[in-house]
């Protein structure tokens, strides 16, 4: 004796309402799986810590008393680029036109 089609869907639709999950009874994929994870980007963020202070706001705090502070990092990143930019390895110059205006792209 079989059970009909109509009285176990019935019965899965309850049984879905019940325990608060999706009542799918074809299959179909929906991406529920997925979506009912958690998120990751709280979890990731927590995990670097925030930065208190930059190099820039720490010469904002101290511009006032006109105290001159050299950033080494950001000196040595110039004088990097200005030793590619001398052996030929800069950022290519604009093309120009006869007429003397740029070329458009």
């Amino acid at each position: 004796m079989s059970v009909p089609r109509a009285r176990l869907l019935d019965l899965l639709r309850a049984r879905c309402e019940l325990f608060s999950t999706t009542f799918n009874p074809e299959g179909v994929r929906t991406g529920n799986k997925i979506l009912r994870q958690r998120l990751k980007g709280p979890a990731l963020a927590s995990y670097y810590p925030r930065k208190i202070m930059t190099f820039r706001d720490f010469q904002e705090e101290f511009k006032p008393l006109e105290l001159e502070i050299e950033n080494d990092a950001e000196l040595d990143r110039l004088e990097h680029i200005a030793a590619l930019k001398a052996r030929g390895k800069g950022t290519p110059k604009k093309k120009r036109e006869k007429d003397g205006k740029a070329a458009k792209k």
